[in-house]
C-alpha cells in the first residue's frame, strides 16, 4: 500500500466509547478501508485511564495513565513518517503547548486534518480535574488551526472560529448511521408518555433549567423521566428512571422515548455545541424540545420538527403539547427524521468526509 493511502487518526480516548469520536469519525473507517485506505487510530488516553479520567479523586491513577498517555505520543513521533494524513481530533496532548503538533507539522511536514467539535479554545474548569485545568493550553487551538492542512468543525459557528486562522476549513456535520444502527422508529400510540434525556454526566446539569416546568407537569400529567447516562442523576422529580448508559442499549432505550429535551445555557461554550442529542432524537422519530442556542436554532424547525424554550412556561407549553398530542408526535418525529437523514446522516455526508483526504 502507498504512503498516500494511509491515514492516522490521534485522538483523546480508546474508540468505540467517545461518541464525539464515535459519531465524527470512527463510523466512517469501514468506508475509509473501501476506498483503499489504511486507518490506524492511536488514542492518548488507554481503556485504563479512559475509566477513571471523569471520575472524582483518584489522582494518582489518573497522573499515571496521563504519563502512560505522554509516553505513547513520544513512541508515536517515530512511525509518523508511514503516513501522509493526520486525522487529529482536538489535540496530541490534553495539556501543555502544542509541541507535537508543531513536530508533526512542521518538522514531518505531515498534512494534519484537525477536527474539532466544541468551543475548545475557551477554558473550561472541570470540577473533577480542577488541577489539570491550571495547566490546559486553551490558546493552543488557533495555533493548530493555523498550521494544519485542513480543519474540520462540526458547525458554522466553530467554522467561524477556525476561518480566522485557516482558509480551508470544511463543515463536517456529527453524523448516525440512520440504516444500520438509529434505524429505529419510537411508537408513539402507548398508554404512557417517556420523556428522555440523553448524555454524559459532567452535561446533566442543564437538566436543571427544564426541572420546573416538569415538576409542574408532573402535578397534571403522569408520565415517566428516562435518563440515560454514565451515571445516576440527583433530580427533584417523580418517575425518574436512569439506565446506565452502554453502546449496545443507547438507541433501543432512547426509542423508549416519546419526547427528547436538550436545554443549554447561553454562553461561548454552549453556542459551539453540535446539536447531538437533537440528531439522536430525529434520527429515532422522537420530537423534541431544546433551548434556543447555537446549532439548535438550525436543527430544529419550530412546530415542525419540535419546539424551542426560553423559560419555564414555553418548556411546561411546548412538553404539555407533544404529550396530548400523538399525531404531532408522529408527525414532528417524522419530520425530525427526514431532516437527519438529509443532512446529518452517514450516508448524506460521506463523501464530505472522505473529501477531507484529498
Amino acid at each position: 500500500m502507498k504512503n498516500s493511502k494511509k491515514i492516522l487518526m490521534i485522538v483523546q480516548y480508546p474508540e468505540n466509547v467517545s461518541p464525539g469520536q464515535r459519531f465524527r469519525f470512527e463510523l466512517y473507517k469501514e468506508l475509509l478501508k473501501k476506498k483503499g485506505f489504511g486507518v490506524t487510530t492511536e488514542s492518548f488516553l488507554d481503556q485504563k485511564g479512559y475509566e477513571i479520567i471523569h471520575k472524582y479523586g483518584f489522582f494518582l491513577t489518573k497522573f499515571t495513565a496521563i504519563l502512560r498517555g505522554f509516553s505513547k505520543r513520544f513512541l508515536l513521533i517515530f512511525r509518523i513518517k508511514k503516513y501522509s494524513f493526520i486525522f487529529l481530533q482536538r489535540e496530541v496532548t490534553p495539556i501543555g503547548p502544542p509541541l507535537f503538533e508543531w513536530i508533526i507539522i512542521k518538522l514531518f511536514k505531515k498534512k494534519v486534518i484537525y477536527d474539532f467539535d466544541d468551543a475548545i479554545w475557551i477554558r473550561i474548569v472541570s470540577k473533577q480535574n480542577s488541577l489539570a485545568t491550571i495547566v490546559k493550553n486553551s490558546g493552543k487551538v488557533k495555533k493548530i488551526c493555523e498550521w494544519s492542512y485542513k480543519v474540520s468543525c462540526g458547525n458554522e459557528y466553530l467554522c467561524n472560529y477556525a476561518r480566522q486562522y485557516n482558509s480551508n476549513v470544511v463543515y463536517n456535520p456529527t453524523c448516525v448511521d440512520t440504516e444500520r444502527k438509529h434505524n429505529v422508529l419510537t411508537n408513539h400510540d402507548v398508554d404512557r408518555i417517556t420523556v428522555g434525556w440523553t448524555g454524559s454526566f459532567s452535561t446533566m446539569v442543564y437538566l436543571d433549567i427544564v426541572q420546573a416546568a416538569l415538576r409542574m407537569l408532573q402535578e397534571k400529567y403522569d408520565f415517566d423521566i428516562k435518563i440515560i447516562s454514565n451515571q445516576p442523576p440527583t433530580l427533584d422529580l417523580q418517575n425518574v428512571k436512569y439506565i446506565e448508559w452502554s453502546e449496545e442499549n443507547e438507541v433501543t432505550e432512547l426509542a423508549t422515548a416519546q419526547i427528547g429535551l436538550m436545554p443549554l445555557t447561553y454562553n461561548e461554550w454552549d453556542e459551539g455545541k453540535c446539536g447531538f442529542k437533537l440528531i439522536q432524537y430525529f434520527a429515532l422519530g422522537i420530537p423534541a424540545v431544546a433551548s434556543p442556542v447555537g446549532v439548535n436554532k438550525i436543527i430544529i424547525e419550530e412546530g415542525i420538527n419540535g419546539y424551542m424554550a426560553n423559560s419555564d412556561m414555553e418548556w411546561y407549553n411546548a412538553i404539555e403539547k407533544l404529550i396530548l398530542d400523538a399525531s404531532l408526535r408522529k408527525r414532528m418525529g417524522m419530520a425530525g427524521r427526514n431532516k437527519i437523514i438529509d443532512h446529518y446522516s452517514l450516508q448524506s455526508n460521506t463523501d464530505n468526509f472522505i473529501d477531507l483526504f484529498s
